[in-house]
């Protein structure tokens, strides 16, 4: 956070014990001294009955008439609390959590549900309590100011409150903005323990928002739950690999200390019996939670992610940073929290590593929320979808294939439903209505349609809130193309008797031959090191073998696509120009193209600098498919796509009558693309005997892993 944010919190003033005192004894005489007579006996009787209000609901009208310029309102009143999310520290104290300890310090009581009763009944606080309710709205305001999110969420009811032992998840009406765009508009949340949720939706609609928010507890979950969000990789320092996940478990650390501590007193003659139960105590937690067997149970998660037994004892200084990021996901894995969040765990691994995650979460005992662009790895781990459409969350039970399936239908109904309300406004309005009175009309009908199949509890909750016209559903369309090349007679492009070795190391390849032709299909396959990026780059000529030869057809245009391919743009171009500047394109027609690839609008005209990650890949496509290639290589081309994207790639390489060679971890590309497979493996590169699910079955064999089975849809 900011220097500036780390101000005294107005918090630690509020919270003097002397002061909160003093202030309730206040309030007390004020609530009583607002009747006289029977006048105020009966206003105290009513104030029993009626709900109450806290300090914060207090500060919370105080900070809306700062911000409005206004009274504040009576009645019902959301929860808003704006600010950046924070780190655990600073979310701890802006948590909804913390209003729990403010309710039990009661200001005033509210008798405002009696229609006609005056202002003046209401108590007023003093200065210097007015004072400290200012500075608290003070330091909110601040943290709106520098921060990007702003979140509200409904209040929950005492009957409501969250149990200390509930595991499920229920958020109702929360809403989340950033940087002024709204992301979620009166969602709701709903997480059963232990299920697998895989939350989905297109790129920049607010998944990733949703899980920081989940984890810095900014919306309400119940405290007993602790939340682990993967997204960072691990320091890197002098701790080794297999050290680094084993020190993740402070709880097993502790006891471990605490039972050498005790075991040195029994050695040492001390016999009384407070040592001794606490000792069986230890031993007992111990037990419970398998310390014994916590090593091994490290090592065969960090096996499973590609670690050989030297990289396991290797410093985390010593690991790039996407082996230091497997560390981090290998970590979360060994603890089991109660929920945990990964956010496209897949794109830092290799196939065989994602093949062994996905077999690994099938049997995962808790709570998961999932935000992949895998559909293999969504169909194979979930048992739930939820649907980030229209600023709100849907849910479908079963995996990604069974939920395409059902929004197919619920896409239909939609569409059926905005009609029927269309020909309804017209209808009004030929009738003589104005577009102001036929809309009004038309919210009455979905307000009281939508009241029918709430239940009462949540007819308490939003107290029949209007309900807004159905807006027209919007279907997020991507569509790739490449041009179909001219064919060409093989062999076009191959290596021939190849060697090769990068200086002072060990050679990757050796008397390596391979060839292909504009029919091919092929996908290269091996764990990270094995040289599947360098085969590329030697087929590719951007690399020269030591021995041997690459051979090309002289007529043979190659179409590359990498990683990095989206780091190669001139960042001070915007893609119009970028494009225009390359294909000697036209200024509509170089919209066209990069409105194709799933490009916004907005993102057509500003520099690539500014684009994300996402856009840029777009952005590098829209410019492989402008080149015309004969031959298509492609690595790893879905990191930055999303899972509409990728079926548009994936329908985009069936109907291209070229060449194609891709190195990827997306089992559902190279299962759509009918690609056949081909392992890079001992110094050389080798055609796999059946198909992908051959492959898989022979791999988790060799991890000694028992094969899953997959969920059903």
């Amino acid at each position: 956070m900011p220097k500036k944010n780390k101000k005294k919190n107005p918090d630690d003033d509020w919270n003097d014990e002397e002061s909160e005192t003093k202030l309730s004894a206040q309030m007390d005489e004020l609530a009583v001294a607002t009747g006289d007579g029977q006048e105020g006996e009966k206003k105290k009787k009513k104030k029993d009955k009626k709900p109450k209000k806290s300090k914060l609901d207090l500060l919370r009208e105080v900070v809306a008439q700062e911000e409005n310029g206004e009274e504040g309102e009576e009645g019902g009143m959301e929860d808003k609390l704006d600010f950046k999310p924070p780190p655990p520290k600073a979310a701890a104290a802006l948590s909804p959590g913390d209003e729990d300890e403010d309710e039990e310090e009661e200001i005033y009581n509210s008798d405002n549900e009696e229609k006609g009763e005056d202002e003046e009944d209401k108590p007023k606080l003093s200065k210097k309590e007015m004072k400290k309710l200012k500075k608290r709205a003070q330091f909110l305001s601040e943290l709106e100011e520098e921060g990007q999110f702003s979140v509200s969420q409904q209040e929950q009811s005492s009957k409501g409150a969250i149990l200390e032992n509930q595991l499920d998840i229920k958020v109702e009406n929360f809403s989340i903005a950033a940087r002024g765009k709204e992301l979620f508009v009166n969602a709701s949340l709903q997480i059963t323990h232990n299920r697998r949720y895989g939350l989905v939706g297109p790129n920049g609609h607010g998944k990733t928002t949703l899980l920081t928010h989940l984890a810095s507890r900014a919306l309400n979950i119940p405290p007993n739950i602790d939340v682990l969000y993967c997204e960072q990789e691990v320091k890197a320092d002098t701790t080794k690999a297999i050290d680094s996940v084993l020190k993740a478990d402070t709880k097993r650390l502790a006891l471990l200390e605490e039972e050498k501590k005790l075991t040195k007193l029994v050695n040492q003659g001390n016999t009384e019996d407070v040592v001794q139960d606490r000792l069986k105590e230890v031993y007992e937690e111990l037990r419970a939670i398998g310390a014994d067997s916590a090593e091994s149970r490290a090592r065969r998660i960090l096996s499973g992610l590609g670690f050989t037994r030297e990289m396991m004892e290797r410093a985390t200084k010593d690991l790039s940073g996407g082996w230091r990021m497997r560390v981090s996901l290998a970590r979360a894995l060994f603890l089991e929290p109660t929920l945990l969040l990964l956010d496209e765990p897949t794109n830092h691994l290799d196939l065989n590593a994602v093949i062994w995650l996905d077999n690994y979460l099938q049997t995962w005992k808790k709570t998961l929320l999932v935000v992949s662009h895998d559909q293999s790895f969504l169909d194979n781990v979930c048992t739930d979808i939820i649907h980030l459409d229209q600023q709100k969350l849907f849910y479908y039970r079963g995996n990604y294939g069974a939920f395409k399936k059902m929004f197919v239908q619920k896409r239909k109904e939609q569409l059926k439903e905005y009609e029927k309300q269309e020909k309804k406004l017209r209808e009004m309005k030929m009738s003589g209505k104005s577009t102001k009175q036929a809309e009004a009309k038309q919210k009455e009908v979905l307000t009281r349609k939508q009241a029918k199949n709430r239940t009462k509890q949540e007819k308490s909750q939003e107290d029949e809130m209007p309900q807004a016209l159905l807006a027209r559903p919007r279907d997020y369309i991507v569509k790739f193309t490449f041009p179909k090349p001219t064919p060409l007679n093989p062999p076009i492009l191959g290596l021939h008797s190849t060697t090769f070795a990068y200086p002072g190391q060990k050679p990757l390849f050796k008397n390596l031959d391979f060839g292909i032709d504009m029919e091919s299909r092929v996908a290269i396959v091996g764990p990270n090191g094995v040289g599947k990026s360098t085969f590329l780059k030697l087929l590719t000529g951007e690399l020269i073998p030591n021995e041997g030869e690459r051979r090309i057809n002289h007529r043979l245009r190659v179409g590359k696509y990498d990683q990095h391919s989206a780091d190669q743009l001139n960042l001070e171009e915007s893609p119009v120009e970028y494009l225009q500047r390359l294909f000697n394109l036209q200024y509509q027609d170089a919209r066209k193209m990069l409105g194709k690839v799933g490009l916004a609008s907005h993102g057509h005209c500003i520099l690539n600098r500014d684009l994300s990650g996402g856009q840029r890949a777009r952005v590098a496509l829209a410019e492989l498919s402008c080149r015309a290639p004969d031959v298509l290589i492609l690595d790893e081309p879905t990191n930055n796509l999303d899972i509409e994207s990728i079926d548009a790639l994936a329908d985009a390489i069936k109907e291209f009558t070229g060449g194609v060679l891709i190195v990827s971890h997306d089992e559902r590309l190279i299962r759509d693309t009918d690609c056949q497979l081909w392992v890079v493996e001992d110094q050389t590169i080798n055609e796999v005997d059946g198909d992908f699910d051959d492959y898989r079955r022979e791999l988790l064999e060799a991890l000694g892993e028992t094969l899953a089975k997959p969920v059903t849809s």
